[in-house]
C-alpha cells in the first residue's frame, strides 16, 4: 500500500519561492524607482525655495523674522507636513547658494537624500570637496552614516595629499584602476588592541567583513580568505582574495602589521603570477595585488612600485579618524603652494628695475 509523502515546509517554500520570486522583485524593483523619484522631486523642491528665499532676501530685504512667518505659515497651510522648519528653510537657501548653477550638478544632487546633502553643506568648505563627496556618494551608494563617517575620516584631504601609490605597470595596464583605491585605508571600525597580529587583524576584518566592502569600494566582491595557492610541490595561503566588477580582475589582498618592506613586494607580485596562470579566467583582465600595511615610507614605496612588473598598489591602513584639522591646514599649505603667483603692480616694477 503506498504511502502519501506530504511536502515539507522547506519544500513548500522553495517551491513558492521558485513561483512567486519573479513578482516579488517586480514590487521590490518598482518600489525603489518610486523612492528614487520621490527623491530626486524632494531635492528639486527645496533648491527653488531656496532660489525663492535667496532671491527675496536679497531683493526686499527678508531676514529671520519673515522666513520663521513663512514656516509658520506653510504649517498652517499644510499641516502634517514636515521638513519646512525655518531652520531647514535657512538650509534650503544654503543648498541652493552651494549649487547656484543647478544644470552642471543637476541629476546627481537628485540622487542623494536631503539628510546626506546635510551633511556634505555642514562639514565641507570648498566646492570641489562637496562635488567630491558628492560624486563618492552616488558611485559607491553610501547611506548617510557612512557619508558622515568618509567626511570625519578626511577622504577628500587625504585623496588630494597622498593620491594611491600605484607601480608603473599598473598605470600602463589598467589606467582607470588607480581610481578604486586608495592611499590609506580607514579601519576605524575594527577595535583593533595596539598592538595587533596579523592574525587578529586579519579575524577582524573577516568579522566585519561588511564595512570592510564599504571601505573598499562599491565594486568589490568577496571571494575568499587565506586562499588556497599551489605552485609546484607546495602550498600557498593568499590573505584575502577580492574580485572587482568595474575592473573585471581578481584582487589581491596581503595584510602587513608592520611598515612596508621590499620583501612584502616579492610575495605579492608571486601570488599575482600564480592566479594569472592558475585561477584567473580567459575573459578576465590580469590581477590586481593590495599591500595593506601599517605604515609605510613613501619614496621607498615609490621606488620599489617603479620597476616592478606586476600591477600593483601599496597603502596602509588606519585603525583611528585621522586628525582632520592637521588635514585640513596641510590640504590648505597644499593649494597655497600650487596656486599661481599673483603679481600686482608695484611687484611687477620692483621685479622690472632688479632685471
Amino acid at each position: 500500500m503506498s504511502k502519501t509523502i506530504k511536502p515539507t515546509h522547506r519544500a513548500v517554500a522553495t517551491s513558492a519561492e521558485a513561483a512567486f520570486g519573479e513578482v516579488v522583485k517586480l514590487i521590490k524593483g518598482a518600489r525603489q524607482r518610486i523612492a528614487r523619484v520621490a527623491n530626486a522631486e524632494v531635492i528639486e523642491l527645496y533648491w527653488h525655495i531656496g532660489q525663492y528665499l535667496h532671491q527675496r532676501i536679497e531683493a526686499d530685504g527678508w531676514a529671520k523674522g519673515t522666513v520663521e512667518q513663512l514656516a509658520a505659515h506653510i504649517a498652517q497651510r499644510e499641516p502634517g507636513r514636515r521638513g519646512f522648519s525655518a531652520q531647514n528653510l535657512w538650509r534650503m537657501r544654503q543648498f541652493f547658494q552651494a549649487y547656484p548653477q543647478s544644470s552642471k550638478l543637476s541629476t546627481l544632487l537628485r540622487e542623494i537624500p536631503w539628510s546626506s546633502h546635510l551633511h556634505i553643506l555642514s562639514r565641507t568648505k570648498r566646492e570641489e570637496e562637496r562635488e567630491f563627496y558628492l560624486h563618492m556618494t552616488v558611485r559607491q551608494g553610501w547611506q548617510v552614516r557612512e557619508v558622515a563617517r568618509q567626511i570625519d575620516g578626511g577622504l577628500f584631504e587625504r585623496a588630494v595629499l597622498h593620491p594611491p601609490k600605484a607601480s608603473t605597470a599598473l598605470k600602463e595596464m589598467q589606467p582607470q584602476a588607480v581610481q578604486h583605491f586608495k592611499d590609506a585605508y580607514l579601519l576605524d571600525f575594527l577595535a583593533l588592541p595596539d598592538p595587533h597580529s596579523e592574525a587578529e587583524l586579519h579575524r577582524s576584518l573577516l568579522m566585519n567583513l561588511g564595512r570592510f566592502l564599504t571601505e573598499l569600494g562599491r565594486d568589490f566582491c568577496y571571494i575568499g580568505s587565506e586562499y588556497p595557492v599551489q605552485v609546484g610541490g607546495q602550498d600557498f595561503a593568499l590573505d584575502l582574495l577580492f574580485f572587482h566588477r568595474g575592473l573585471n580582475c581578481l584582487v589581491a589582498i596581503e595584510l602587513k602589521v608592520t611598515a612596508f618592506e621590499l620583501e612584502h613586494l616579492g610575495k605579492l607580485n608571486f601570488y599575482l603570477e600564480a592566479l594569472d596562470r592558475d585561477v584567473k579566467k580567459p575573459h578576465e583582465n590580469p590581477a590586481i595585488g593590495l599591500l595593506l600595511c601599517a605604515s609605510k615610507d613613501s619614496e621607498v614605496v615609490k621606488y620599489a612600485l617603479s620597476r616592478t612588473l606586476s600591477p600593483a598598489l601599496v597603502a596602509q591602513y588606519q585603525t583611528q579618524l585621522p586628525d582632520r584639522h592637521m588635514l585640513a591646514a596641510k590640504l590648505h599649505e597644499f593649494y597655497a603652494l600650487s596656486a599661481p603667483e599673483i603679481v600686482t603692480p608695484k611687484a611687477r616694477k620692483r621685479k622690472a628695475r632688479k632685471g
